[in-house]
């Protein structure tokens, strides 16, 4: 397949993954790749507003996650604020217990990017405050709160990561996740109550192995099963330890593994891989916290995060950014980023919840996970 033919590929699937959301409002976008139309720009009263306030309190956004590496600097570079991130391998459950812990305190979190289940939490118990960003109207309607309590910033697909110095034969799909060679291999990231990757590991095991977006029970079932075969291991993956090997196999999001693979490059061999079934897709959210010590600075990080500029920088970490097809139609991504994505054939199956069945898989999780996969 050609390099072109690799780019309408995915243009294709993203306008198919868009409308699984729910984003009926972006029919007709992806033909229109010779508009350049701007995206719509931060209010010059916020900017001075946040300048004003100084800093801007982040939680769990480690460097190596969907590029956070750059976007931090690149915000602080462009509006001067001083930028404070703390707990950046904190879970998307600690992201709100910081929320409510540190309430009235100079170090509590402005802002937090959690996955869906969390986010509908923190609505439910008040935990943040509405915000629409500029570029509103390009998100699609099934990745935001209609109100702006949350909105997905980027999503990606469950893979699995393998260091390949340590695992001569790569797994392809669930039911190779069983073999006895991978005993005390798999690992996840993080534990499915508390991180939105884990979570979403659970949920692609359920659709690989009989369940589906209405029903999680069948991937948590099959992990009960791999922790009674010794395959699966209750360590928390990390970039380090998968380069090291003490999780040689790591089920984690594409976008991940796929930045794992180009840093370890020269050093460790990481193989990435969509399973052939059981392909499923996600998003985390951004939310703005009702007690943020720095209103002003948190809806400006909002702005800069959803605008092209913060967008792109998702990109170029392999996280697709939430209004990609909105670039798309405005010809705005250089073809040289669109070069640096993976083939699109393997995410030609995936599979978008929405919030009533994400509500559905959590409580589910909640119930079955510590009693049926014991480690």
């Amino acid at each position: 397949m050609s390099q072109n033919e690799q780019q309408r590929g995915r243009r294709a699937f993203l306008k198919m993954g868009v409308y699984t959301l729910g984003a009926g409002a972006l029919g007709g976008l992806l033909p229109g790749l010779g508009s350049r139309a701007m995206a719509a720009g931060t209010d010059e009263a916020l900017i001075k507003a946040a300048r004003h306030e100084g800093r801007l309190n982040v939680i769990a956004l480690p460097p190596n996650w969907a590029n956070y590496g750059e976007i931090i600097p690149a915000f602080h570079h462009k509006y001067g604020l001083r930028v404070t991130s703390a707990s950046p391998n904190a879970s998307s459950a600690e992201e709100l217990q910081a929320i409510r812990t540190l309430k009235g305190q100079s170090r509590a979190p402005d802002v937090v990017d959690v996955g869906p289940s969390f986010a509908l939490i923190g609505q439910k118990e008040g935990l943040f405050v509405p915000y629409k960003v500029p570029t509103w109207d390009s998100i699609p309607e099934g990745m935001k709160d209609p109100e702006g309590h949350w909105y997905g910033d980027y999503f990606g697909v469950i893979s699995f990561g393998v260091n390949t110095r340590v695992v001569k034969h790569v797994p392809h799909s669930w039911d190779d996740l069983k073999r006895p060679e991978y005993k005390g291999q798999i690992a996840l990231n993080g534990n499915p109550l508390r991180a939105g990757a884990a979570f979403g590991a659970v949920w692609a095991a359920a659709l690989g192995n009989g369940g589906s977006l209405d029903d999680i029970t069948p991937g948590i079932e099959f992990f009960a099963d791999l922790a009674k075969r010794g395959n699966y291991i209750p360590i928390a993956a990390r970039p380090a330890t998968l380069e090291s090997g003490q999780t040689p196999i790591t089920v984690d999001w594409d976008y991940l593994n796929l930045a794992y693979r180009k840093k370890f490059k020269g050093r460790v061999a990481i193989d990435v891989r969509i399973p052939e079934t059981g392909v499923f897709g996600n998003y985390y959210c951004q939310a703005v916290s009702r007690f943020a010590p720095n209103p002003s600075a948190a809806r400006l990080w909002q702005d800069f995060i959803y605008s092209d500029e913060g967008q792109l920088l998702y990109l170029k970490g392999y996280a697709h950014p939430a209004r990609f097809n909105d670039m798309v139609a405005r010809g705005v991504i250089p073809e040289s980023l669109m070069a640096e994505l993976p083939p699109s054939e393997p995410y030609k199956n995936v599979r978008f919840p929405n919030a009533e069945q994400t509500k559905k898989a959590q409580d589910t999780v909640g119930k079955l996970w510590q009693k049926m996969v014991r480690t």
